[in-house]
């Protein structure tokens, strides 16, 4: 690999946690409080590989790899949100986390925000960036060409071709959906996890999981819900965003400035959809700010707050590699 796709970063580890009767994989390193980074879709966490060296010097810095994707376990399971939701809260109780950072991107954002609703043992404050703030009525509400591909992508058999036996997501989606041309060997790192169609199912769930219409109920509910987490949570909250953003755009960071209570909102300059892409020095800057400010939940005095994974999970393997 190339030097930018170094995997895992300098001073991390590779480890892999049981849960729920399958494996989830993660790297982790550093020392402080616990920051957990969650991906998205069709990505797992090597998009965080740039992002994490600025935050080691001050934070244990744990990414995950969601269930099906990455180098985690692909168990035979349907990879609806809730199935996604389930296998994160166990990894987080397998490895004892509580009163964490939780980073987010895309649905990385809805399931830390989901999380924090339902585990506010867990989850001590949260940053987003390019998430699913809110359903869509339309498919023309995600935008110029956004919506007429995605609703493509959910009709049946169109989905089922482009996205598992043509792997149009990583192939064509993912670098679409940056402003830096990925090298070959970073795209290959990216494609290596869904190598045949089976691996490919999460992928394709995770489009037919995006909430349009009021479909799928369960998921349109559960972000209706995030909503007050965002904009009105008890707990420090930040909202990273791009220039022009995709999924979160201009209309959105003006709807959390007019109605956030508390919610800081940074610009990380020129970026579409894949920020840790596009901007991650500018993401580990920010996010370094934030926790050393009236974020850190030391400085707030949160008895929550542990100083090391270790501390907390002294039996996880975390530097074993797998």
């Amino acid at each position: 690999m190339t030097e930018q796709a170094a995997w895992p970063p300098p001073g991390m580890s590779f480890g892999e946690a049981p849960v729920l009767g399958s494996r989830m994989a993660f790297v982790a390193g550093g020392s402080g409080d616990t920051v957990l980074f969650l991906h998205g879709n069709p990505t797992s966490s090597f998009l965080w590989r740039r992002v994490l060296p600025g935050l080691t010097g001050s934070a244990r810095c744990v990414a995950v790899d969601l269930i099906g994707m990455g180098r985690s376990g692909k168990p035979d399971i349907g990879y609806r949100f809730a199935d996604h939701a389930a296998y994160l809260e166990a990894f987080a109780d397998q490895l004892g986390l509580r009163g964490i950072t939780v980073v987010g991107h895309d649905w990385g954002a809805v399931l830390g925000l989901d999380l924090l609703r339902r585990r506010p043992d867990v989850v001590g404050q949260i940053a987003v960036c390019e998430g699913h703030l809110h359903p869509f009525d339309r498919w023309e509400d995600m935008g110029p060409g956004a919506g007429e591909l995605f609703s493509r992508l959910r009709t049946p058999g169109v989905g089922e071709q482009l996205v598992l036996q043509e792997n149009f997501f990583v192939e064509q989606v993912l670098p679409g959906g940056m402003n830096r041309p990925l090298t070959a060997a970073e795209h290959d790192a990216y494609r290596d996890p869904f190598a045949t169609p089976r691996d490919r199912l999460p992928v394709l769930r995770w489009i037919q999981q995006i909430p349009v219409g009021g479909h799928p109920a369960d998921v349109d509910a559960a972000v209706r819900r995030n909503q007050d987490a965002l904009l009105r949570g008890p707990v420090p909250r930040l909202l990273l965003h791009g220039v022009p953003g995709s999924v979160v755009g201009a209309a959105e960071v003006d709807w959390c400035r007019r109605d956030g209570a508390g919610l800081e909102i940074v610009s990380v300059g020129a970026g579409t959809h894949f920020l840790p892409e596009d901007q991650p020095e500018a993401i580990s800057r920010a996010l370094a700010a934030w926790l050393g400010g009236r974020g850190d939940c030391r400085l707030a005095g949160d008895p929550r707050c542990r100083r090391t994974l270790p501390d907390m999970a002294p039996d996880i393997p975390w530097n074993r590699a797998v």
